[in-house]
């Protein structure tokens, strides 16, 4: 099926997200959910962050997105979280706070961007409150 190879690698969004989980559980945050969908919004990761407790009194529920690349020559994974991306993980969030006793907690956006190259240790950068 040339010019288009099967790989036998997982895609590239379920390794980052797998990554991702890892990496904010080493964090210290409690991962709530995973691939939380409403309506045409999903919203990759959803975690309690309790360090924020000593901060301000209460902890954090972030939603968080999680971009992937193999490269990122020409753009960050980060970039790719645009403003219209934003409105839907809001509107998402707004759904999943309101199915829950979320009062008096803080809320968060963060994103979290990968770059797998081959051969190499995964680049993980945390961006808490990105937007």
């Amino acid at each position: 099926m040339w010019p288009f190879r099967r790989s036998d690698k997982p895609p590239l969004g379920p390794r980052g997200e797998k990554i991702a989980r890892r990496f904010l559980r080493r964090q210290g945050m409690k991962i709530l959910a995973e691939n939380y969908r409403s309506g045409a919004a999903e919203i990759d990761l959803i975690a309690l962050d309790r360090s924020t407790r000593g901060l301000d009194g209460a902890e954090t529920i972030c939603f968080v997105e999680v971009k992937t690349r193999s490269c990122d020559t020409y753009t960050d994974p980060e970039s790719a979280v645009n403003a219209e991306k934003q409105r839907r993980i809001r509107k998402a969030a707004g759904h999943y706070l309101a199915g829950r006793d979320a009062e008096g907690f803080n809320v968060r956006y963060d994103i979290v961007a990968i770059v797998l190259r081959d051969g190499q240790e995964a680049e993980i950068r945390h961006l808490p409150g990105a937007f």
